[in-house]
């Protein structure tokens, strides 16, 4: 398990296939990677680059965090950004577990494809669109504020 405290800087981070890294507070001048199986807890962090996780078991980006580009998770497990400003988009992509985002200030896109486990969004500000196409069951929220379109499953959010 890797652990990153308060006022630490680092570049680039990967969480490698099937570890744990908690980063609380931590500034990322770089993207944080998340490998196959690997979970990320990340409270109140400053990211500069993105957040990517492809097959991985979570991914949770919470508190008051920052990500300077956008969050992508794919092919993998469970999902939840809450709380979080991105300036580029959200993306969950077949994801087998429940995803969800709440209270977040998106600056480009959401979307939501092929996922099995459950999408849930509420509350969130979303510069871009609401996109949602695939899910089973549908996408479920309410109180996103869009000032781009609502589109397919996310219509009614």
């Amino acid at each position: 398990m890797h652990r990153y405290h308060r006022r630490v800087t680092h570049d680039d981070i990967r969480v490698p296939d099937g570890a744990t890294c908690t980063l609380q507070g931590t500034t990322v001048q770089g993207t944080i990677y998340v490998e196959t199986g690997s979970t990320l807890k990340a409270t109140a962090v400053k990211v500069t680059g993105n957040v990517q996780a492809e097959g991985s078991k979570l991914v949770s980006v919470t508190k008051r965090s920052s990500v300077g580009g956008s969050i992508q998770v794919v092919q993998g497990q469970r999902a939840t950004v809450s709380a979080t400003t991105i300036e580029g988009d959200i993306l969950y992509d077949d994801q087998t577990g429940a995803v969800s985002a709440s209270r977040n200030t998106v600056g480009g896109n959401v979307q939501a494809f092929s996922n099995t486990g459950g999408v849930s969004f509420v509350g969130n500000v979303i510069d871009g669109d609401l996109q949602c196409t695939g899910n089973s069951p549908a996408p479920t929220g309410s109180g996103n504020i869009v000032h781009g379109e609502k589109q397919d499953q996310c219509a009614n959010l």
